[in-house]
């Protein structure tokens, strides 16, 4: 990792890791659950479009903008 992506880790997790304790415990959830959480969130979709084929990412595409699109009526 180079240093100035090191250096926005840094600032992100010292940033956003008190931001997001304070709304949690301002709404009463478990600070702690609501970092893993988050963590977790971050991963599944890199996880999820390494596990799709080319045409399954094309398919949740079309309907997606067929969704998108059928809103805009």
């Amino acid at each position: 990792m180079d240093l100035n992506r090191l250096a926005k880790s840094i600032v992100d997790q010292a940033t956003t890791d008190e931001e997001l304790q304070a709304k949690a415990l301002a709404e009463g959830k478990n600070p702690a659950a609501v970092l893993l959480g988050r963590l977790g969130g971050l991963k599944g979709g890199k996880a999820r479009a390494l596990k799709l084929s080319g045409e399954e990412r094309s398919q949740i595409a079309r309907i997606a903008a067929k969704v998108r699109w059928e809103n805009k009526e």
